[in-house]
């Protein structure tokens, strides 16, 4: 079997889709926001979002990446069953041929097939289960919803060959979408053996390649329906699942006499669908499929949902609400609002009837200054955000069963608080820390210098540990696999910590600011790390990124001021804005070849960085990327970059040389500002415009070429540059901008070319050794103070040409 291109190869022909599409050439690839294609990948393919310029509509674009026999066969095949197929539950979708150019290395081949499908916003189930597993409601409906897809399913005469919770797509309305159609069975393929197996916790023990069948489903649907209607049920269960899975594994399939997970199931049977669907996997398990009277199975009656209030306040909110005695705002349908404005309460009891306390309700500034306790009624349902934070004097609160939300850190900062929970409550209290019966661990209560995080919890909450600032190591167990946002911000005394292999999150800013961390390990299970998710860890010297991350994110590394050593490693393809900005003891750093763009001020402040090697695959340099690297000598730049942003190499004062690629086309503005040591560049015939102080305050720079390709010199782009002694402006040139070579004092003569027709302010202003200049016809205004200062002027030529001259353009030419 013949290869196929690159990942980067199928980038670079997305981006030109006008030259390389045969047929979609009014698609354009939708960019993130560094000009990055939004795109995902998998084990034989890659996916590219694409928007069509004509209509508006988005697509995906899939490229093969890894051969399989009778691919396109089987696409033609499956392309013609689905075509009469109209339903919410399958996407539209072309099989290509030859439809992209690619220039690859890999094989001589030129031309390669896609597939386009619509383009389906929304996560996948397994996402969206981890995030709802604090809302019964949210799951019932999910596995309401499955079972209606399922029944649907069961009745078609195809079948999708690789149901996963990843190729169920949870729409921002809640429906539900198939993707992936890559291993789909239909009637004109009976008789042959699957193309590729299913994933092993989904898919039948039983099952070889030889049954390729209208049932090769029927397994993975009863498990995914019992999955979900069990966490439903209790989605405490999670818990007990490992980490890639939504519930049962592999595992529990081959030997369910020693599962965990199905006694606890069999718990749940006193609800009478569950029963059924438990019933239903062991025969599915048994006979590797279920007959047709399964199709009642899954006709479920609608769930019946509580009433649920957001803990977030609205401006409506607050216009009518209604104040109480002490100052406190009820909104009409139940909400607590807002904060009491009696300073001196010191005990308060929550009206009987409201249903949340919302986001900051007693934040400290009004009256949780003398607020010692509270009472919550068992209306309650939920806590918001920060509820109580910095109640500093909060002694007692006591939360009823009836509340089954609690949000991000409510009690933060009340330091001799005690909870008391009612015999039934959704949530525990383990060793000063606030659990939820799902595993989320919401806050620490009174931290002393060392935390031992208990095994039954699964994930460490936004901001959970957030501020405390006692707080010197803490135990995670195996059984965590998430790290919040900001998790364990400002813990500013925390040395160490130990992140499981378990962990497969690092949330956003989890341990920003922890001043006195020295070092951490990332385990190889860790696919995402947050942005900033180590800003300002001033003691961090060395850190360990493995494989497994493919984003460093927008100021990961921030502020690590002791900094020495970092390794990149190839898997990585993106290098977020600021991700190691203020590094000041960062001497050096790889980046590999599969880094495609250098954000904005990646490296800005790096004031030890002395060389770096930026790879032949990246095409950009974002604004400010190496401004004020002070001790950085030489720099190469690649053929592959056709954009250095503005002030990309402002302030690099040790910078002697620089090679710009004949790619480049834009020296952006004060691109190479105050580069001192710089004594000589190059500027390709690629470039058209120098930017505004491009090259202003280079006081070491003797000479430049400017090629005739650039149209436009920018304001003060040589300003300063006082070794400057000669410099020819191309015949392309029509502007010079004001200041463009102000203070360029040991410049002794310039030609204008008769292209230029305006000199801008200042633009020669403290030139002190230029003796003569000639202005040509073109001219037609000379702007204020253009030779200023000029004082070995003796004489300048004045064509009738010029219509405009500005306030005294030579004042101080004393010659």
């Amino acid at each position: 079997m013949e290869d196929y291109p690159l990942i980067s190869e199928y980038k670079e022909a997305i981006m030109s889709p006008e030259d390389n599409f045969s047929e979609l050439t009014s698609l354009r690839p939708v960019l993130d926001s560094r000009g990055e294609p939004v795109m995902s990948s998998g084990n034989f393919a890659v996916v590219f979002k694409m928007r069509d310029e004509k209509t508006g509509k988005l697509y995906a674009i899939k490229c093969f990446t890894r051969p399989q026999e009778g691919r396109a066969e089987s696409y033609r095949r499956i392309t013609e069953e689905l075509e009469s197929v109209a339903s919410a539950y399958m996407i539209p979708m072309r099989w290509l041929d030859n439809e992209l150019f690619v220039d690859t290395t890999q094989c001589d081949r030129e031309e390669f097939p896609v597939v386009v499908m619509d383009w389906v916003e929304g996560e996948p189930l397994d996402l969206y289960v981890s995030r709802h597993l604090d809302d019964t409601d949210a799951l019932s409906m999910l596995s309401y919803r499955f079972n209606r897809m399922a029944a649907w399913l069961l009745a078609q005469p195809f079948v999708h060959g690789d149901l996963k919770p990843d190729n169920i797509f949870v729409r921002p309305d809640s429906t539900l979408t198939l993707i992936d159609y890559d291993s789909m069975f239909v009637p004109s393929m009976q008789g042959e053996k699957a193309r590729e197996t299913g994933n092993p916790d989904y898919y039948n023990p039983m099952y070889t390649d030889d049954d390729f069948n209208e049932h090769i489903a029927d397994f993975s649907i009863v498990v995914i329906a019992l999955s979900l209607k069990a966490l439903s049920l209790n989605p405490a269960l999670k818990n007990s699942a490992s980490a890639d899975t939504l519930l049962l594994s592999e595992a529990d399939f081959r030997d369910p006499a020693n599962s965990r997970l199905l006694p606890a199931i069999a718990l749940l049977t006193t609800d009478p669908e569950l029963t059924l669907l438990l019933d239903a996997f062991y025969i599915a398990l048994a006979k590797k499929s279920l007959d047709l009277v399964s199709l009642r199975l899954f006709m479920t009656q609608k769930p019946k949902l509580t009433e649920k209030l957001s803990t977030a306040v609205t401006k409506e909110d607050i216009a009518n609400g209604v104040e109480d005695e002490y100052g406190v705002i009820y909104s009409k349908d139940g909400k607590l609002l807002l904060k009491c404005k009696n300073r001196k309460l010191t005990e308060y009891t929550v009206k009987d009837g409201t249903k949340v306390i919302c986001n900051s309700a007693f934040y400290y500034a009004f009256f949780g200054l003398s607020l010692q306790s509270i009472n919550i009624p068992s209306s309650i349902t939920a806590i918001g955000d920060s509820a109580f934070n910095r109640c500093k004097v909060l002694q007692s609160v006591n939360i009823p069963s009836s509340v089954t939300t609690i949000g991000i850190n409510p009690f933060s900062g009340c330091k001799n608080l005690q909870i008391n929970l009612s015999h039934n409550s959704h949530f525990r209290i383990i060793d000063n820390l606030l659990i939820s019966d799902n595993g989320n661990l919401i806050s620490c209560l009174n931290t002393t210098s060392h935390v031992n995080i208990p095994s039954s919890v699964t994930t460490i909450g936004d901001s959970a540990f957030c501020g405390c600032s006692a707080l010197q190591s803490v135990n995670i167990p195996s059984s965590v696999t998430a790290v919040g946002d900001s998790a364990f911000c400002g813990c500013s005394a925390l040395q160490s910590v130990n992140i499981p292999s378990s962990v497969t999150t690092i949330g956003d800013s989890a341990f920003c600011r922890c001043e006195a961390l020295q070092s951490i390990n990332i385990p190889s299970s860790v696919t995402a790390v947050g942005n900033s998710a180590f800003c300002g860890c001033s003691a961090l010297q060395s850190v360990n990124i493995p494989s497994s991350v493919t984003t460093i994110g927008d100021s990961m590394f921030c502020r690590c001021t002791t900094l020495q050593s970092v390794n990149i490693p190839s898997s990585v393809t993106t290098i977020g804005d600021s991700a190691f900005c203020g590094c000041e003891t960062l001497k050096s750093i790889n980046i590999p070849s599969s880094v495609t763009a250098i954000g904005n001020s990646v490296f800005r402040g790096c004031s030890a960085l002395q060389s770096i090697d930026i790879p032949s695959s990246v095409t950009a340099i974002g604004d400010s990327a190496f401004e004020y690297c002070r001790t950085l000598q030489s720099i190469n730049i690649p053929s592959s970059v056709a954009t250095i942003g503005d002030s990309a190499f402002c302030e690099c004062s040790a910078l002697k040389s620089i090679n710009i690629p004949s790619s480049v086309t834009t020296i952006g503005n004060s691109t190479f500002e105050y580069c001192r040591a710089l004594q000589s560049i190059n500027i390709p015939s690629s470039v058209t415009t120098i930017g505004n102080s491009a090259f202003s305050g280079c006081s070491a720079l003797k000479s430049i070429n400017i090629p005739s390709s650039v149209t436009t010199i920018g304001n003060s782009a040589f300003c300063r540059c006082s070794a400057l002694k000669s410099i020819n402006i191309p015949s392309s040139v029509t502007t010079i901008g004001n200041s463009a070579f102000r203070g360029c004092s040991a410049l002794k003569s310039i030609n204008i070319p008769s292209s230029v027709t305006a000199i801008g302010n200042s633009a020669f202003c403290e030139c002190s050794a230029l003796q003569s200049v000639n202005i040509p016809s073109s001219v037609t205004a000379v702007g204020d103070s253009a030779f200023c200062g000029c004082s070995a002027l003796q004489s300048v030529n004045i064509p009738s040409s010029v219509t405009a001259v500005g306030t005294n353009p030579f004042r101080g030419c004393g010659n």
